[in-house]
């Protein structure tokens, strides 16, 4: 069968999926077989740039269909904003802050690689919305603070806390600490997997031989995905337990009823 196909026979079923459609404000909609997860196509739009080339671009839509289902700020943050500009990069294209819009410029020779490149990075921005709490850990940590900067003052979230006068205390740290009830403060420590469930474990272990006085609170990615032996030896050490940041209600008032 292979040695049947050839050349013209492929491009003319790659241009028999492609289509130009002229609009009223000057701009030439391109219309290609990709498409988003829930069906829609993409919109790749065409106008002539002052330097007689073409710039194409997806018209902001790639934002606007992320907007539906997801808050389109937190790309433009932590890990996810990373991940962005590793992706604009890569793909040689353009991002308007302005406009929302992804663009390349290009010219009439070169627009099929063009359409690929821009094709390719909004399909690599729409997958960042996978990046939720169920399965980067990265990205776990940066919606937890999210979550406590929420019910707390900012200002009182002290990210990666080193306990003053703990010997060794730079090996000992403390994910975020906040005060709570009476001065004493608050140790909370995020739970994304069995290596930091461990690692957690440890920490609360030294604070209580040193006799440091602190209340603790353990938020997991899963809990259930936690083995059942390290489960336990965390349970014994730590506070109040947190199952995920999916539960909201919990976590809300299991982080006031501690907050000063």
């Amino acid at each position: 069968m292979l040695e049947r196909l050839n050349q013209e026979d492929l491009c003319k079923q790659f241009c028999a999926d492609v289509k130009l459609h002229r609009r009223t404000d000057d701009k030439v909609m391109l219309e290609t077989p990709f498409t988003f997860p829930d069906g829609d196509q993409y919109a790749l739009y065409l106008e002539e740039t002052r330097t007689g080339g073409i710039r194409l671009s997806d018209g902001g839509t790639t934002l606007i269909q992320l907007s539906y289902e997801n808050d389109t700020d937190k790309l433009f943050e932590g890990a996810r904003s990373t991940l962005f500009e590793q992706i604009i990069g890569e793909q040689g294209i353009q991002f308007d802050d302005n406009s929302g819009q992804f663009f390349v410029e290009t010219n009439v020779q070169d627009l099929s690689k063009a359409a690929f490149q821009l094709g390719q990075a909004m399909t690599r921005v729409h997958d960042l919305t996978f990046l939720n709490r169920s399965r980067v850990a990265s990205t776990f940590y940066d919606d937890l603070k999210e979550h406590l900067c929420d019910l707390l003052p900012r200002e009182n979230v002290k990210q990666n806390f080193l306990v003053p006068g703990l010997p060794n205390a730079d090996h000992y740290p403390v994910d975020f600490c906040f005060e709570g009830k009476a001065g004493v403060p608050v140790f909370l420590f995020g739970i994304p997997n069995r290596d930091k469930a461990r690692l957690a474990t440890i920490c609360l272990q030294y604070f209580l031989q040193n006799q440091v006085d602190f209340d603790s609170v353990l938020v997991f990615q899963n809990q259930e995905e936690i083995p059942r032996g390290d489960l336990s030896r965390l349970s014994n050490v730590g506070g109040e337990q947190i199952s995920s940041l999916n539960a909201e209600d919990d976590f809300r008032r299991k982080i006031l009823k501690k907050a000063a």
